[in-house]
């Protein structure tokens, strides 16, 4: 099949970032922009921009039908979703399909299947691949708190339909398991139209390992290794890395052929991330596995030198993988820092507020996937990623001076951000030597979110003591720093 334009239906910097490779490709491009949204850098690549409507940006990007139709009505052989929003939407892919348009993508029934947490785990266990002691709501409902009991604890509740972390509670004791599970119920319910819910062993103090996989729906799949993913807040990724300081060269080809051959048993096309709980034994255990492309997909494209979204494109189009699995290798060490609009010191509280000058660090060995354009507006509307920052050294210790170094150098003046407590995550010697887990952030939180110092805030209130005139000083800063030639001189 051929594919000669593609729809981007996303915004913020993986539309960016797909629609570069797409015009690389030579494909015409298009994507979305609500009415009320405010332009951004997607806008300025993209060869066409279709406006889309709805009570809220986001109830908009998840408009099914507007959509489907905004794809037909622009001639779009294809739709890339990238993630969020209806990356994982079975109902999407099913929808498109019917109106004649490939979606860049799973099928919606590997979609459904790998969608839904207790199905995908029967799934991967009925193929004989490591799962963790669980226990599951919809076997017998009855009976679900005593089989619970039973797993032992710690337990972790999980909504059969879940992400993101949303309705996932940690249980220790038994006086609070009923309790936890009728809360569990209820956020699944309000987050995802869906209640019913599993349990499994909580892992103490768990590594998050994810593999990287592609496959060209005819069980033909290749793995471009693995990221660890441990650095979580809310059991959200904030700072991700390639490869993992916890495993072995044997552990690591063991957990990435492992995650190939799920994907070969579900015939699996695409891009796509088998994700697993390694315990500090080693043991690792399946978790989930998410049908589309990851936020932190760029660490792995800085050692192996492959373009995921193109190859995405190629097996859409039905050209088949680029490559062999002894043609990928893993070279170098990758490090990505989830840049976001929020106050660390204030239990991550999103921020808002107006751009009034954005520096983005540049240099060897270092991209920024961005969202946002200088004289920006910061609203509540979307989450509050604003951009990614990705280094790539040769070794770990050089990425992590090189992250540093350029997170310390990123200005983004006018809103608060958490560049400031990604450097302080980096600078912890804990995260130096790799002696991390899921619960890093939580068991720092002391030494991590004590006020440091932000230049830019320091300069701020600098131009505002020295004169009266707050608002017009204020506003002169960014003239200031360009004539200046930046923070760094």
């Amino acid at each position: 099949m051929t594919i000669s334009k593609l729809l981007v239906a996303n915004r913020g910097e993986i539309a960016a970032r797909v629609l570069r490779t797409a015009k690389a490709r030579g494909l015409a491009t298009a994507v979305l922009r609500h009415v009320a949204e405010q332009e951004g850098p997607a806008h300025l690549i993209a060869d066409e921009v279709v406006m889309i409507e709805g009570p809220t940006p986001v109830a908009a990007y998840l408009d099914i039908p507007q959509i489907v139709e905004a794809a037909k009505g622009i001639g779009a052989d294809a739709v890339h979703p990238g993630y969020g929003f209806l990356s994982e939407n079975a109902g999407f892919v099913a929808a498109l399909e019917k109106a004649g348009v490939t979606f860049v993508g799973p099928t919606s029934e590997v979609i459904d299947l790998m969608g839904d947490k207790v199905r995908a785990r029967a799934f991967v266990e009925e193929r004989g691949f490591p799962v963790a002691p669980s226990a599951i709501e919809d076997d017998d409902p009855a009976s679900f708190v005593e089989r619970a009991r039973a797993v032992g604890y710690p337990l972790l509740i999980k909504p059969s339909a879940g992400g993101g972390g949303k309705g996932m509670r940690v249980v220790r004791e038994d006086s609070t398991l009923e309790t936890e599970i009728e809360t569990a119920r209820r956020e699944g319910e309000r987050y995802f139209g869906d209640g019913r819910l599993f349990v499994e062993r909580y892992i103490e103090r768990p590594r998050h390992i994810e593999v990287q996989v592609m496959g060209d729906g005819q069980g033909n799949v290749v793995h471009f290794w693995e990221r660890e993913c441990s650095i979580q807040r809310r059991f959200q990724k904030i700072i991700e890395e390639t490869p993992s300081p916890a495993l072995t060269p044997e552990q690591r080809d063991e957990i990435c052929e492992t995650a190939a051959g799920i994907a070969r048993a579900v015939k699996y096309r695409g891009a796509g991330t088998v994700e697993f709980i390694y315990a500090q034994d080693g043991a690792f255990y399946f978790l989930e596995m998410n049908t589309r492309l990851q936020v932190e997909h760029p660490v792995t494209e800085m050692v192996t030198g492959f373009d995921l979204v193109a190859e995405q494109l190629r097996v859409a189009a039905g050209d088949g993988l680029s490559a062999v699995q002894a043609d990928i290798p893993q070279t170098g060490h990758s490090i990505e820092l989830r840049i976001c609009a929020e106050d660390a010191t204030a239990d991550f509280r999103p921020a808002i507020g107006n751009i009034l000058l954005l520096d983005e660090p540049q240099g060897e060995g270092i991209r920024v996937d961005s969202g946002i354009l200088d004289g920006g507006k910061v609203t509540t509307d979307f989450d509050p990623m604003l951009s990614k920052l990705i280094v790539h050294g040769p070794d770990r210790a050089q990425a992590i001076a090189r992250a540093r170094s350029a997170v310390q150098s990123y200005v983004i003046l006018g809103v608060t951000t958490n560049t400031g407590y990604l450097d302080a995550i980096l600078a912890h010697p804990d995260f130096a030597s790799g002696d991390v887990s899921t619960g890093f952030l939580a068991e720092k939180s002391e030494t991590l979110t004590a006020p440091g110092e932000d230049v830019s805030d320091l300069l701020m209130a600098a131009a505002a003591l020295s004169d009266e005139r707050l608002v017009s000083d204020v506003m002169q800063i960014p003239e200031m720093y360009r004539k200046m030639g930046g923070w760094r001189n």
